[in-house]
């Protein structure tokens, strides 16, 4: 996946940079908040047609999204409340940027485009949304292509070398893809899982039948009906 591609390319300058940052005592959430005021600004050079600039505040930005989690280790400060935070902020940084496209596209009057973004935005939502729901009912699996830093790559790359147009046709289609994608992926999953339910019930009633505990259950059984037996001895 690329995702895995472009964390070998980058590990080694985060890592680097990290290093350098974390002894400053930065908390990671300023760096985390700080990705998403870049993205801000990103967002406001789209909607003003500067997309090679916006391009390059996304590369800046996603450092920042690099970083954040990298300092918090060396400094000790992992939290569930910081991963937490990191991805709420990451979906606002989606909208932010979608509608910077989408601002600049209704002030051009291009409406095939604004429509173009409109699915993007749409598909990038649903993509993490699809992922999160998914993973409350069946076993989580990173399943499909386009997660997170594939889009932002790619909408990158069409920002620098002005094809922002072919990379938002892209960028409409295969997030949707991947969406109908997961929810085929859960539907089978969902269809198998009684089928596991069933035969680990099985299991454990044969454990509780032959098992150490239904042996105890069953001499328990039999207690009252000896101390009765007893009594009644005691009574002739």
């Amino acid at each position: 996946m690329l995702t895995r591609t472009i964390d070998g390319y980058t590990s080694w300058p985060a890592d680097r940079l990290a290093a350098l940052l974390a002894p400053t005592g930065i908390p990671p959430n300023i760096i985390t908040w700080s990705a998403l005021f870049l993205n801000f600004w990103a967002g406001v050079l789209f909607a003003e047609g500067r997309f090679a600039a916006a391009g390059g505040m996304m590369i800046v930005a996603g450092m920042c999204d690099l970083l954040d989690g990298r300092v918090a280790r060396l400094q000790n400060r992992v939290s569930r409340f910081g991963g937490f935070l990191d991805s709420i902020l990451d979906r606002y940084a989606d909208l932010i940027l979608f509608l910077g496209l989408l601002v600049y596209y209704a002030e051009v009057n291009r409406f095939l485009y604004a429509v173009l973004v409109s699915a993007a935005l749409s598909g990038a939502v649903m993509v993490s949304y699809s992922k999160s729901r998914a993973a409350s009912l069946v076993r989580a699996e990173s399943v499909g292509f386009w997660e997170r830093p594939e889009r932002l790559v790619l909408m990158i790359l069409g920002a620098l070398t002005n094809h922002m147009e072919a990379a938002l046709w892209i960028l409409a289609i295969g997030p949707n893809l991947t969406v109908v994608h997961r929810i085929i992926h859960t539907h089978k999953q969902m269809k198998d899982a009684p089928a596991l339910k069933t035969a680990s019930r099985t299991r454990e009633q044969q454990r509780l039948e032959y098992g150490p505990a239904s042996k105890l259950a069953h001499d328990s059984a039999k207690e009252p009906a000896r101390v009765l037996t007893r009594s009644a001895g005691q009574g002739r």
